[in-house]
C-alpha cells in the first residue's frame, strides 16, 4: 500500500504539468473561410436571384465570408440593399465597403460573420489608368474574449495589364504589416490573377495560400481558372485542412471556393 502511495506522489508533478499544458495551449479554434463573387445575384441562366445565392452559402455552413460584386439599391438588382438581405438569409453578420456608385446606388465588397463585428475600415486601393475603382475591406472580428481575427476582403482588377493588380497587391501587403503582430489575418476574394502571377506571387511573400495546387473557380460551366483566394497570415498561427471549390453551376459566373483551416493557439509550440 506504501508502496502504490509512493508511486502516486511521484506522478503527482506529472499530472500537474499536464493539466497545466493543457489549460495554457486550447483546442485550435477549426473556421470555414469562403470567397464568393456573385455576380449582384445574376446567375448565368440570366435569373437574378439573390435567394438562390444565400442558399449556396448557408449550405457551405461557412464561418467567415467574403463577397464581391455586391449592389446595395442599385437599379439593375431592383433597389435591394443585397448584403442585408443575405445577412438575413443566413443569419450572419453583415457589413457592406462601397467603392463605387452605381446605377442609382453602390457597388462594392461585403463581408458576412457568425462572429461579432467589432469595427471595419474601406480602404480604396491604386487606380491605374483610369479603370473602376477598387477596394479592400477590413473587418475586425471577435473570435473569443482573447482573440480577434482582421478579414481583409478585395477584389482586383481584371485587365489583361496586371499594373493594378501588382500595385493593389503591394498595397494590401502595406496595410497588413500595420496590423498587430502575430494576429490571425484572412485574405479574401477574386483576385483575377492565377496561382503562378507576378501578383499572387508578391502576396505570397506575406500571405500563405490555403491549397497548394491551383483550384479552378472558372468559368463556372467547367473550371479551368482559379481566380478566387483565401490566404491566411502569419503561417505559423494556421493550420489547413481542406480546400473545395463548390460545385455550382448557375447561381452566379464564379464558383465559391470554401477553405476549412484550424487557429493554432500563439503560444503552442
Amino acid at each position: 500500500m506504501l508502496f502504490a502511495f509512493n508511486g502516486l506522489k511521484r506522478l503527482f508533478p506529472v499530472f500537474i504539468t499536464l493539466l497545466a499544458f493543457s489549460s495554457v495551449y486550447a483546442e485550435p479554434l477549426t473556421l470555414r473561410l469562403l470567397t464568393y463573387n456573385i455576380h449582384h445575384g445574376r446567375g448565368v441562366d440570366g435569373q437574378l436571384d439573390l435567394e438562390r445565392i444565400g442558399r449556396v452559402i448557408a449550405d457551405a455552413s461557412p464561418d467567415i465570408v467574403a463577397l464581391q460584386e455586391v449592389d446595395q439599391r442599385a437599379n439593375r438588382s431592383a433597389r435591394i440593399d443585397q448584403l442585408a438581405e443575405l445577412a438575413e438569409q443566413v443569419g450572419m453578420h453583415g457589413r457592406f465597403g462601397p467603392n463605387i456608385k452605381y446605377d442609382g446606388g453602390l457597388y462594392g465588397n461585403a463581408i458576412l460573420s457568425r462572429f461579432p463585428v467589432v469595427r471595419t475600415t474601406n480602404h480604396l486601393l491604386p487606380n491605374v489608368k483610369r479603370g473602376e475603382q477598387r477596394g479592400v475591406f477590413e473587418a475586425h472580428l471577435k473570435l473569443s474574449n482573447e482573440t480577434n481575427l482582421v478579414l481583409l476582403a478585395t477584389h482586383f482588377d481584371h485587365r489583361r495589364d496586371d499594373q493594378e493588380r501588382w500595385e493593389s497587391a503591394a498595397a494590401i501587403n502595406s496595410i497588413s504589416k500595420k496590423l498587430k503582430n502575430g494576429m490571425p489575418l484572412v485574405l479574401m476574394g477574386d483576385l483575377n490573377d492565377l496561382p503562378t502571377s507576378r501578383t499572387l506571387n508578391r502576396l505570397k511573400s506575406f500571405w500563405k495560400m490555403t491549397n497548394d495546387q491551383p483550384l479552378a473557380t472558372i468559368p463556372v460551366d467547367l473550371p479551368v481558372r482559379q481566380i478566387d483566394y483565401v490566404m491566411v497570415a502569419p503561417t505559423r498561427r494556421w493550420q489547413v485542412v481542406r480546400v473545395e471549390v463548390l460545385d455550382e453551376q448557375i447561381a452566379s459566373d464564379h464558383r465559391a471556393l470554401l477553405a476549412t483551416v484550424k487557429l493554432l493557439d500563439p503560444a503552442a509550440p
